[in-house]
């Protein structure tokens, strides 16, 4: 990790400009660094391509990985948060494809619990997500092996492995069993 030590509060044109900006959010000026493990890493990027490949076959609109970063919150213009999986509509982004951070809400987010993750600082992200009007939010925890949804309208649901999960009116059509964001690779042994 390197940051300048110099600086003590950041710009979101500073993150940007960072050797190693993909690796923070940024939070009342501060870099918080964004802790992913192997599993989920792992976790994200299954469903990152079980909705890309939904979406793109449909013509729903755009499914963005963990380094996309968004500034659209109003409380503070200055936060940057970077969701494991992002959706964006596709009338959202007509003509345009930003260069640097997204303004946009995102339709969708997606958190995956990594081993680092105090679940209080997830809480907050939620809130922030719902606040900045996120539609709909999937926390996954790989311990338990459950997605947390939760809904503008301060309703939510736990989702076990036996559970799908529904894109809902946010991506109409989208459903993947809770237990396939699980699964090791095909010929990969699980514990």
């Amino acid at each position: 990790m390197s940051v300048p030590s110099q600086q003590t509060t950041f710009t979101p044109e500073d993150l940007l400009h960072m050797p190693d900006g993909k690796s923070f959010e940024l939070v009342n000026g501060q870099l918080v660094e964004k802790n992913m493990g192997f599993e989920s890493s792992f976790i994200g990027g299954q469903l990152f391509l079980f909705l890309a490949t939904y979406c793109y076959s449909k013509g729903l609109g755009w499914v963005l990985p963990a380094d996309t970063s968004y500034q659209c919150f109003s409380d503070d213009p200055a936060k940057v948060r970077k969701p494991d999986v992002s959706f964006l509509a596709a009338n959202r982004l007509v003509g345009q494809h930003p260069k640097g951070h997204c303004k946009l809400v995102p339709d969708l987010v997606v958190e995956v619990v990594s081993p680092n993750d105090e679940f209080s600082q997830v809480s907050i992200k939620v809130h922030e997500y719902l606040d900045a009007g996120v539609h709909l939010v999937w926390v996954v925890d790989p311990v338990g092996e459950e997605v947390l949804v939760y809904r503008p309208d301060d309703t939510r649901a736990i989702l076990t492995s036996k559970d799908h999960l529904d894109g809902e009116a946010v991506v109409p059509g989208f459903r993947c069993l809770v237990s396939d964001l699980f699964k090791p690779p095909a010929g990969v042994e699980s514990e």
